[in-house]
């Protein structure tokens, strides 16, 4: 199996498209602290006095409960103020957009673009043994056609980890660079109190839970690629549910309740730390219960096909 890995990372490797995509994800990174830096630049003189911000919003707040109305995204107007009061108490600033923190967690969209090469890889790394008429020269030899595609799956998934390390290790470099340390604390309302979190932890949460409707869209090109032999069907379904899967999905889950059980209701596990669940009464194990459902249909489609398939058709 080592041997095979290794074999589909160099074939990986001799084509050119990877260094274009390795040096995209660089610039892409470089670029989002630019303007970052640009738009911090902006605010600078209003994120002097943080204090006086605070006390300020707080003003608004107790306005918004006396009026009965609803804070920005849905929060609750009272949470937020507990939250800004045990800010000011105990002398702990928020992470704004100067701070590596906001940055770090910011730069987690630069996912998407992974994922967009992921999608590219997986497509092709079965759909193009077929068009080149490589896979006879696989089939021929003594190995499992399971583990053949085992590696080439595996293949896809250590790429997309290379480049979400490049992405997080040259974010982390240049965020400690360019932009203040930020306080270390996050504060969350649990329980009826105010409770001190690691912000290093959240942005690990922030990363991995960015990362689920990637992975499981890797998996579905790379199904449809082992499926169809088609590595243009593959880029063409998962590039379109990766940029309208969510957003169609949201809509449809403000009239149907059925909606829950559809992949793109369930990816998007951050709306759990924001107690937002897509549709009342989602919890985040049943949502990991439904991602694993998924993803064992696209892994079984993927296997089962593949190995019982007539190559020479």
């Amino acid at each position: 199996m080592f041997n095979l890995i290794r074999n589909e990372w160099m074939k990986l490797f001799s084509r050119p498209a990877t260094y274009v995509m390795t040096g995209l994800i660089v610039l892409a990174v470089i670029a989002a602290t630019v303007i970052t830096l640009f738009i911090s630049s902006l605010g600078e003189e209003q994120s002097d006095n943080w204090q006086s911000q605070l006390q300020a919003e707080n003003a608004q707040l107790e306005q918004t409960i006396e009026n009965g109305e609803e804070w920005f995204a849905g929060q609750d107007p009272e949470e937020q103020l507990a939250i800004n009061q045990y800010a000011l108490d105990n002398n702990i600033p928020p992470n704004d957009m100067n701070t590596v923190w906001t940055y770090l967690e910011n730069s987690t969209f630069l996912i998407s673009i992974i994922g967009l090469f992921a999608i590219i890889v997986a497509s092709g790394i079965v759909a193009g043994e077929f068009s080149w008429g490589t896979i006879k020269l696989l089939m021929i030899r003594p190995i499992a056609r399971w583990k053949i595609l085992l590696s080439k799956f595996i293949t896809v998934g250590a790429f997309g980890l290379f480049l979400v390390a490049i992405t997080a290790v040259l974010s982390v470099i240049l965020g400690f660079i360019f932009f203040d340390p930020g306080s270390s604390v996050r504060l969350v309302f649990e329980d009826g109190q105010i409770v001190e979190k690691s912000m290093a932890a959240y942005i690990v949460r922030v990363y991995l839970f960015n990362s689920i409707d990637v992975i499981m869209l890797t998996t579905m090109a790379f199904m449809i690629s082992a499926v169809f032999r088609s590595s243009s069907l593959a880029i063409g379904i998962s590039l379109f549910l990766l940029f309208v899967g969510g957003t169609a999905t949201g809509f449809i889950a403000v009239y149907y309740d059925w909606a829950k059980y559809s992949l793109f209701a369930n990816t998007n596990l951050s709306l759990y730390e924001m107690n937002m669940p897509l549709v009342e009464g989602m919890t985040m194990q049943f949502s990991i219960i439904m991602i694993l459902i998924y993803f064992s249909v696209f892994m079984t489609l993927a296997f089962t096909i593949f190995t019982k398939r007539d190559i020479a058709s």
